[in-house]
């Protein structure tokens, strides 16, 4: 969608670089922004985020429950967004027919071929969790498509349910790669996942800034946790209550609620950086010295982290932290773990 003459697109290339927007922005967006973004800097900046809420959608198939959540989606028409993330199965949740796992697994197939055509349709990757089989094995996955509505990579569930397990579905693979897009690599998560460090761990050491979590339960404080744990955002779509879009920070950027039930769309900034206070209160003098109102310092005094947002579109976070040699608070970390190894020698 267009207005006044101009489009998302147009915008961002007629800041030169990027859109040097504030870093997060609630569902309330404006509806001028559309069609698809091309990155034009260095390094992505802004990625603006969709996902799902079933709460309180129930039907007679999978059929039409697939039919309930593309009508929920043309909310999204209004935004354009970048990702749309889909809940945990969600075919197959609040559905009257119950089918057997084959049957859920064949027609999970139909599910991806509508959601690739999703994708292509409107400009956008996709999160699409369903069941797939290989190697003469059932999944609980989610499928990823591009922009152009190709498969690009998938998930399988590493953490699955007892009940699910009983039933015939495998658990996925302990390591399984990141998924390439133009955002950087990206990484899932699903639903049983949560309890466990391993597969949030896995994404990290593989420079993930953005996981989907999909899931059954919405997850609460649990999710702004593994945001504030694993320096990233995190983009839900549950079968029930709410979904939220949560920044590295761990605080909830956006999401679902009494009064927008089933979508939510918000923007992250994706130039940031999460560092430990004391070890560089100088430099941030020196930065806002120097860049003023084109870069965002954010100091949260209790925990002694610190944030440090690029606003300006002719300002990078890689080039700031390469100017003051300025160390993330995972680097710093592991800095340290290494001296403290050497003194258990």
């Amino acid at each position: 969608m267009k207005s006044k003459g101009f489009s998302r697109r147009s915008f961002l290339q007629k800041t030169a670089m990027t859109t040097g927007m504030a870093s997060v922005a609630p569902l309330a967006v404006s509806a001028e922004l559309s069609s698809e973004v091309k990155n034009q800097s260095n390094s992505p900046r802004e990625v603006w985020i969709a996902g799902v809420s079933q709460m309180g959608i129930r039907t007679e198939t999978p059929e039409l429950m697939v039919e309930s959540i593309l009508e929920v989606l043309k909310e999204a028409d209004k935004y354009k967004p970048d990702f749309v993330c889909l809940p945990e199965l969600f075919p197959f949740e609040y559905v009257e027919q119950k089918l057997s796992l084959v049957e859920r697994v064949e027609y999970s197939e139909k599910v991806l071929g509508q959601f690739a055509l999703y994708s292509k349709n409107n400009n956008c990757y996709t999160v699409c969790p369903v069941y797939t089989s290989s190697g003469g094995k059932i999944y609980n996955s989610a499928v990823v498509f591009n922009r152009a509505g190709e498969r690009i990579g998938q998930y399988n569930k590493i953490h699955e349910t007892v009940g699910l397990i009983r039933q015939g579905v495998t658990c996925g693979a302990l390591f399984q790669p990141a998924i390439p897009t133009e955002f950087g690599p990206i990484g899932i998560q699903i639903c049983y996942d949560i309890n466990w460090d391993d597969g949030w761990l896995m994404f990290k050491g593989q420079d993930v800034k953005i996981i989907f979590w999909v899931s059954a339960f919405d997850g609460g404080k649990q999710l702004n946790m593994k945001a504030l744990q694993n320096k990233c955002i995190i983009a839900s779509s549950t079968n029930k209550n709410t979904s939220n879009l949560i920044d590295i920070s761990g605080e909830t950027v956006t999401g679902t609620g009494i009064w927008d039930r089933n979508f939510y769309c918000g923007r992250v900034n994706l130039q940031k950086a999460f560092l430990p206070t004391w070890d560089n209160l100088k430099a941030f003098s020196e930065i806002r010295e120097k860049y003023g109102r084109k870069v965002r310092i954010t100091t949260f005094h209790e925990e002694e982290w610190t944030i440090i947002e690029c606003i300006s579109p002719d300002v990078f976070i890689e080039d700031i932290m390469r100017e003051y040699d300025l160390k993330s608070h995972t680097e710093s970390l592991r800095e340290a773990e290494i001296v403290q190894n050497e003194s258990r020698k």
